[in-house]
């Protein structure tokens, strides 16, 4: 079993910018494709940013140039670094494990959620 713990987010202005990290709990991370994705009331879980074992990268063409993934495998973490954020942005943003996919099915296990909100 692989739990996921994120931490990172909160309230920012348009413009600003946070960091989200997702901490897991084993050390099968290194072997695991990471995802974030995020959920706005009334709207379903969407695709956000994945990394792969090895360092590949793909992001949704809504945040591509604004965030950044990247993964440490000795701390069993993943970041989203997200800049210039927009109101459009505010969700719940999940950190999961998995295989390599942009779809929720693809993954595995899911963290708790933590909320970014920004306002205008």
């Amino acid at each position: 079993q692989v739990q996921l713990v994120e931490s990172g987010g909160g309230l920012v202005q348009a413009g600003g910018s946070l960091r989200l990290s997702c901490a897991a709990s084993r050390r099968t991370f290194s072997s695991s494709a990471m995802g974030w994705f995020r959920q706005a009331p009334g709207k379903e879980r969407e695709f956000v940013v994945r990394i792969s074992s090895v360092g590949t990268t793909s992001y949704a063409d809504s945040v591509k140039g604004r965030f950044t993934i990247s993964r440490d495998n000795a701390k069993s973490t993943v970041y989203l670094q997200m800049n210039s954020l927009k109101p459009e942005d505010t969700a719940v943003y999940y950190c999961a494990a998995g295989r390599w996919g942009t779809t929720p099915g693809y993954y595995d296990y899911w963290g708790q959620g933590t909320q970014v909100t920004v306002s205008s």
